[in-house]
Parts: structure tokens; C-alpha cells; sequence
């Protein structure tokens, strides 16, 4: 396919996106600047920016201290239920905002570890693959030591992710909790979340769902697929903004038989008794620790509010199309540089993104953001590109995979002295 076949390709292919309406909704996106990074960091709704702007002016500058009691007490518990509904699958009274993605990690892993061994001793193991995200294994390590635990590991193919059949082999009678990525952070690998919840389960161990790199971009079903637990972070995919608040799930049940480990004034029963004693709230409130970040939840109101009109399957197919598209152009550019993937061939076991693995890939990434055109670097080599479904048109994939073929070929040839 010639290169003018392609970028005609492209724009038919943004006549037909039904979702096409959505990206000029976004801050930034009618420059020429291309983003390759909404799974890192996606770009600010329009609509988000005004709804801070007025926050400032007229909420917090005219309400003051009153708007807790008038809305801001109960926004942690209405947008988690939010997105229960949206994006994760899971009914109301399960899921809350507020910490980072590192702290409720912490909270439900100690959590479910505690539990677990308190009714069975024998219980000590915390499975995790070797390539799951850093804060994932690096919490997990210190709760282990701190709880006598220890880490079983799942080491997985760096391209791919955790599989069923890995998993089976792992877990049994010591297996207290298994933590997997659904979406892997730098593959895409898109887990098998039934099955291996599944195979969990049949071991008595409980399951804790890392869905960053999912979240808004592949559809998640909590309920129907018997998640016990989960996190996932707000300023990818639903542009929370940077540092925005994560989320938490916790599946009904498990609520009153999990003591969360960062007692806080949030979280209690009564948090304005200000009692002596700790008394935990009732439900998904009893995991919130400290006063919810409010500025933090306003940005994703208006990425939530895409989402429920537009519909996560519909999100999932494009998000499909633009890595298909992806991967085709850097099947005919890429390749013959010596570049490989190294992110699952078939669209339907990956995620919103795409690693292309070549040794001069990060100082490709670096050229490239001189050029306004933004990826990011994922060792070994690896250039990831993210395209957020809801910002992200074909023509912007065909202009960036245009720029990374083209600063790559400079490169190549800048080291073999033949530019």
C-alpha cells in the first residue's frame, strides 16, 4: 500500500468512526501536535477545564467550607459508582475514589492477605507476574515481608502476559491472593480475567485485578466475570489529569469481612463523632482513609460522561481498528528497519496499546518529542504508542507512524555514517 493509499485509508476511516465527534471535545487535539500517550497520561476535555475553572470561582471561592455538607462529602462514593457502571461492570455500593493506585493497592492487598491467613495459616503466597507493573510488585514485596507472606512468581513472555495455563500451575492450597495486570503495562497483553479469576477461585485464593491500562478502554465486567477485588487509575483513559485519583472495587460480600490497614477519619462510621475508637463505615465507604481530594475527581466527570453516551463497546471496537492500524504500518515501515512488535498479534489479546521493540528506540522516542510527536519508552527498547479511543483520530496514527518511521531511518543512518 502506497503511502498516499494509506493516509486515504485513514481519513475514510475517520468519516466512518462514529466516535469521531468526540476528539474535538478535547483540549489540544485540533493542533498537529500527535499523541501517542493516552494510556499514560490522556489529554484534558474541554468541558473538564471549565468545570475546574468554575469549581474555583464559584465553589469553593462562594461556598467555602459548606460545600462539603452541600455536595463534595459524597463525591468519592458517586463517581466510583460512576464508574461501577460505566467502565468496570460492577454494580453500586462496590466502588470508591480516593488515594493513588499505590496506596489502595496496599490497602486491599493487605486486606484480602490478612483475611486469607487468618482463616487458613497455610495461606502465605501472593502470586504476581515478574512483569507486572513496578508499584504492583514493589507493594506486594513489602507486604509480604511485613506479614511473614511471600511472593510466588509467574514469569510470562515480555511480549504477552499472564496466562491460564501459568496460572493453574502456581496456585493451590497456599494461594492466598493472585494479582494480575488485565491490560499489561508494557505489552498490552489483554488477560483472560474469567479464566483466570476462575482458576483462582477453584484454589481458594482471592483475586485483586490491576485495571490501569484498562480502564476506559477495554470493557471490564466485575460481576459477571466474579472480580474480588480491584484498582485502577483515572489519568489514562479517563483523563483524570495528573496524580488524579484511583478507584477501588471491592465485590459486596467481602466489604465487612475485610479490615482495611489505613484506619482514617473517612472511613468511619461517624466520621464527625470523632470518637475515641476506630468504627468502621458500613460498605465500600469503610476503604477510605483520609478527606477525599475533590479537585482531583472534577476533570473525569466529563470523560465519564462520554462514556456512558458513546458505550464501552463501542469504545473497544475503535480502540481495536486504531492498534490494527498501528501494527499495519509499522508491518510495511517499521519491519524492514528491524523493528518487531512486541505486543500480542491478534487485536483481540491486546489492549489500547502497542510496543514496537527496536534497540534505538529510545533515542527515536526522545526525537520524536522534539517533533511534537509523543510515545514513550518502555525498556527493552521498546517504543509504546496509546491511543485513547475517544481523542484519538486514524489520520493522528498515520502522521505519528509516519514521523517514527521516518526519525528512525535517520537514525540508522546517522549511526552507519551514510547520512
Amino acid at each position: 500500500m502506497t503511502l498516499d493509499s494509506q493516509l486515504a485509508y485513514a481519513r475514510r476511516a475517520d468519516r466512518a468512526d462514529g466516535l469521531a465527534h468526540y476528539r474535538k471535545r478535547f483540549a489540544g487535539a485540533e493542533t498537529p501536535l500527535v499523541y501517542f500517550d493516552g494510556n499514560s497520561l490522556g489529554r484534558p476535555p474541554i468541558a473538564a477545564i471549565e468545570r475546574v475553572e468554575r469549581f474555583l470561582r464559584e465553589e469553593w471561592t462562594g461556598r467555602l467550607i459548606r460545600g462539603w455538607d452541600e455536595s463534595w462529602l459524597g463525591l468519592a462514593l458517586e463517581i466510583g459508582d460512576r464508574i461501577g457502571r460505566a467502565v468496570i461492570g460492577a454494580k453500586p455500593g462496590q466502588t470508591a475514589i480516593g488515594d493513588s493506585t499505590t496506596v489502595l493497592l496496599y490497602k486491599l492487598a493487605r486486606a484480602a492477605l490478612d483475611a486469607q491467613m487468618a482463616r487458613d495459616p497455610r495461606r502465605v503466597e501472593i502470586v504476581v507476574g515478574t512483569d507486572d507493573f513496578p508499584t504492583d510488585r514493589y507493594v506486594l514485596d513489602g507486604i509480604a515481608r511485613e506479614r511473614g507472606a511471600r511472593l510466588r512468581w509467574i514469569r510470562s513472555d515480555p511480549a504477552g502476559g499472564v496466562t491460564p495455563a501459568e496460572l493453574a500451575q502456581v496456585a493451590g492450597p497456599e494461594t492466598a491472593l493472585v494479582v494480575l495486570s488485565h491490560v499489561a503495562y508494557r505489552s498490552g497483553h489483554l488477560a483472560d480475567a474469567p479464566e483466570l479469576t476462575r482458576i483462582a477461585h477453584d484454589a481458594g485464593a482471592l483475586t485483586l485485578w490491576d485495571l490501569c491500562h484498562s480502564a476506559g478502554s477495554v470493557p471490564v465486567q466485575a460481576d459477571l466475570w466474579g472480580f474480588d477485588l480491584a484498582v485502577g487509575c483515572t489519568y489514562k483513559y479517563l483523563n483524570g489529569g495528573p496524580g488524579s485519583p484511583a478507584f477501588a472495587f471491592v465485590r459486596e460480600d467481602l466489604q465487612s469481612a475485610l479490615a482495611q490497614p489505613i484506619q482514617g477519619w473517612w472511613g468511619a462510621a461517624d466520621q464527625f463523632a470523632m470518637g475515641p475508637e476506630y468504627v468502621p463505615a458500613a460498605g465500600i465507604r469503610r476503604f477510605l482513609s483520609g478527606t477525599s481530594p475533590v479537585l482531583g475527581m472534577l476533570p473525569m466527570q466529563d470523560t465519564l460522561a462520554m462514556i456512558e453516551d458513546a458505550g464501552m463497546p463501542a469504545i473497544r471496537q475503535k480502540s481495536v481498528h486504531l492498534t490494527a492500524f498501528a501494527v499495519a504500518l509499522a508491518e510495511e515501515w517499521l519491519a524492514p528497519l528491524g523493528a518487531t512488535l512486541a505486543s500480542p498479534a491478534d487485536p483481540a489479546e491486546r489492549g489500547g496499546h502497542v510496543t514496537f521493540a527496536h534497540p534505538s528506540m529510545r533515542e527515536v522516542t526522545a526525537r520524536l518529542w522534539q517533533q511534537d510527536v509523543i510515545p514513550d519508552y518502555r525498556d527493552p527498547g521498546g517504543l509504546r504508542i496509546g491511543l485513547s479511543p475517544l481523542s484519538t483520530s486514524f489520520e493522528e496514527v498515520h502522521a505519528g507512524m509516519a514521523a517514527v518511521r521516518d526519525t528512525l531511518k535517520a537514525v540508522l543512518l546517522e549511526r552507519t555514517g551514510l547520512a
